[in-house]
C-alpha cells in the first residue's frame, strides 16, 4: 500500500502571508487555516519526498518521517529546494558509519543553480545528486519515475514535472505539474493518468502574468487534455486574486483578471475563494456549471490519500 501525502499545499510565501492584511490571509488567520509550503510525500515500502521547501523540517516532524529513500526536485525556485540542508538531521541522528547518503534526483538546469549552494551537502554525503533527462524512466526509491519539461518562466529553465508509477503492488500512475504556465511537448506517457496534481496559483487569469503560474481558469484546459481517470487535487494555492471591496486590492501581488471566469451565460464573476471551504466549492460550482465531470479535490496540508 502506497500513501500520498500532501505535506504543504501552498504558494511560494505560503498562507497566511508574513505582513499580510489582505482579505484572503485576515480570513485564514481567523480560521486558524494555513498552507505550507508545497511538497509531497509518497510512502509505503519506502519514502519518495517530491520538493523540498522552507518548511520541510515542521512537515516531515508532523508526519513522523524517519527516513528518506529519495528526493525528487522539480525545479530551482526556493520554496522547492532551499530546505535540503534540513536533511543534514537524517545524517546527524543515524548510528555513526550506517547512513546511506539520500538520492536527489533534478534536472542539470536545476542542478546548476541547487548545487551552487548546497555541494557541501553531497561532499559531506549527506545526498547523493543524480541528473534526469526529460521523457526516460529512472527507478527512484521503487517507484519509476519519468520527467517531463514544462515552462515556468526564464528563471526556472529546469523545471519538470513528474510521472510517477508504482512498481510494486497495487499499480498506479501520478502526474505532478509542479509550478507552470504551459508544457512544451505533451508526451503520451502523462495522458490519462489515476492521479493529477495540478498547481494552482489563483481562481482567474491575471493581465500579467509574470510569476508564470497556472490559474484554475486555465488549469481546466489541462484537466481535459490530461484526462485523469480517478482524482485531481489542486495545490500551491496562494492570494493573488484581488477579492472585491479589499482595500489590499492595491499589493503587487494583487493582480488585475483579464477576463474573470463567470458561468456559462452569465457575465457576474464567481465569488473568490478566501479559504479551504470556499475554494472546494467555488471548483465544484464550476465544474458542475461547464460539465466537466473530474473529481477534484483542493488539497489541504497534511491531506493523505491511499493509492
Amino acid at each position: 500500500m502506497v500513501r500520498l501525502t500532501f505535506l504543504g499545499t501552498g504558494g511560494t510565501w505560503g498562507l497566511p502571508e508574513l505582513n499580510c492584511d489582505c482579505m484572503i490571509c485576515r480570513d485564514m488567520r481567523q480560521r486558524h487555516e494555513k498552507r505550507e509550503r508545497t511538497a509531497l510525500l509518497l510512502s509505503g515500502p519506502s519514502n519518495l519526498l517530491i520538493d523540498c521547501g522552507p518548511d520541510v523540517a515542521s512537515q516531515l516532524t508532523r508526519n513522523a518521517v524517519g527516513h528518506l529513500d529519495g528526493v525528487l526536485i522539480t525545479h530551482e525556485h526556493g520554496d522547492h529546494y532551499i530546505g535540503l540542508d534540513e536533511l543534514f538531521s537524517y545524517k546527524r541522528t543515524s548510528p555513526r558509519g550506517e547512513f546511506t547518503p539520500i538520492p536527489v534526483y533534478l534536472s542539470p538546469e536545476s542542478r546548476e543553480t541547487v548545487m551552487t549552494r548546497f555541494a557541501y551537502l553531497e561532499q559531506m554525503e549527506v545526498i547523493k545528486v543524480h541528473d534526469v533527462a526529460p521523457k526516460r524512466f529512472y527507478s527512484v526509491a521503487g517507484f519509476a519515475v519519468f520527467p517531463f519539461r514544462t515552462s515556468h518562466g526564464a528563471f526556472a529553465k529546469g523545471s519538470v514535472g513528474y510521472l510517477i508509477k508504482n512498481m510494486e503492488g497495487s499499480p498506479f500512475r501520478l502526474v505532478y505539474t509542479s509550478d507552470f504556465m504551459s508544457l512544451p511537448e505533451l508526451p503520451e506517457e502523462i495522458v490519462h493518468p489515476d492521479i493529477l496534481i495540478l498547481q494552482c496559483s489563483r481562481l482567474n487569469e491575471p493581465v500579467k502574468n509574470t510569476p508564470h503560474h497556472m490559474s484554475f481558469q486555465r488549469a481546466m484546459e489541462f484537466m481535459t487534455l490530461l484526462k485523469p481517470t480517478r482524482e485531481t487535487f489542486l495545490v500551491h494555492i496562494g492570494d493573488g486574486d484581488p477579492v472585491p471591496g479589499d482595500p489590499a486590492n492595491r499589493m503587487t501581488k494583487k493582480r488585475e483578471p483579464a477576463a474573470p471566469l463567470t458561468p456559462p451565460g452569465s457575465s457576474r464573476p464567481y465569488p473568490i475563494p478566501k479559504n479551504q471551504d470556499e475554494w472546494q466549492s467555488v471548483v465544484n460550482q464550476i465544474l458542475s456549471d461547464y460539465g466537466l465531470a473530474f473529481k477534484c479535490t483542493v488539497a489541504s496540508d497534511d491531506l493523505t490519500v491511499t493509492l
